[in-house]
């Protein structure tokens, strides 16, 4: 029965995490919901929501003193908070790129330690990390991005292999251009071309095979697919790429 599921969602107030939030809701889960800022009055009544930043150890340590009176054990655990800095390698400082990696890769590393114990009491589950096709293919001006979303690709895979004797499947989604807050934030960067921001869309929808850029929901329910005990059962250590064809399209020619 669905609705003794629980799962936890980092990133939750963003443009992927709030639509993953609404599609594990209308499956009848309990949902945790975390992020760094608010989510309004319309997250799930049955729900839990923490407001925290998991780019922050000793506040991720909180976060999971709350999980834990509420609930001894989880079901599914959805690493998607990221943050991204658009500029050049060279103009790049530490404290950036370290801002960047604490909260898309450290973060996932240390809030899967604190997540193993109640997904293991629960009989096993799942961890869906939210990765990027930056992982695979990347362009200029996103270097600490690519290599947080890279290094959350390797981690992935050997997270699969060390939880597998607990029961806990652990598979990473590659979502290509996905109308987000963070995807119109970034058009600045200068791949999508010059113009309004609409042009710059219709830009990035021209690479894809599909002829468009993705929408939150379309990641939520792939999220969900790779989640869901009964829908992937036999899949762990992989990498989903959702991208409406991207990648699969040769750039050279």
């Amino acid at each position: 029965m669905t609705e003794d599921r629980i799962m936890l969602i980092t990133g939750a107030a963003g443009g992927i995490g709030r639509a993953t939030v609404g599609v594990f809701a209308e499956h009848g889960w309990r949902v945790i919901g975390v992020d760094r800022s608010t989510f309004g009055n319309v997250f799930p009544k049955n729900g839990l929501y923490i407001q925290a930043d998991i780019a922050n150890p000793d506040e991720l340590e909180k976060i999971y003193s709350q999980v834990k009176s509420y609930t001894a054990t989880l079901d599914a655990v959805v690493n998607n908070a990221a943050v991204q800095i658009a500029k050049p390698l060279i103009e790049t400082s530490a404290a950036e790129w370290d801002e960047v990696m604490a909260s898309n890769l450290r973060s996932v590393f240390l809030g899967s330690k604190l997540a193993h114990p109640l997904l293991k009491a629960g009989r096993g589950g799942a961890i869906v990390n939210v990765s990027s096709v930056h992982a695979v293919a990347t362009s200029a001006n996103i270097a600490a991005y690519a290599a947080s979303k890279g290094g959350l690709l390797a981690l992935t895979r050997a997270m699969a292999i060390e939880f597998a004797p607990d029961n806990i499947r652990v598979n990473a989604i590659l979502p290509g251009a996905v109308d987000t807050p963070m995807l119109r934030a970034g058009l600045n960067r200068g791949h999508a071309g010059d113009g309004s921001l609409q042009d710059r869309l219709e830009n990035l929808a021209r690479r894809t095979v599909n002829g468009r850029v993705g929408q939150p929901e379309e990641i939520a329910r792939a999220i969900y697919f790779l989640a869901d005990n009964t829908q992937s059962s036999f899949m762990t250590g992989q990498a989903m790429i959702v991208d409406g064809g991207a990648t699969a399209r040769l750039s050279t020619e």
